[in-house]
């Protein structure tokens, strides 16, 4: 699984570069993004792609959303 730290980079870096990541998924394949506080608009782009995911708060700040591409 590949992990972006995306924490110190300014707006809208963090969103751009997550959608990117996402975009180049392959079914059944996950990428960690850490974000510097909870990706609202992220997560609604990711629904809007038909991809999952989880988000959680990471142990050194920010929010961790992991985002899977199901697969087929």
């Amino acid at each position: 699984m590949t992990r972006l730290d995306l924490r110190d980079l300014p707006a809208p870096e963090p969103l751009l570069q997550a959608l990117a990541a996402a975009d180049a998924l392959q079914p059944g394949q996950t990428v960690e993004v850490l974000t510097p506080v909870l990706p609202a608009p992220l997560l609604e782009a990711l629904a809007l792609r038909g991809l999952h995911w989880r988000a959680e708060p990471c142990s050194d700040g920010g929010t961790c959303v992991a985002i899977l591409c199901p697969n087929g």
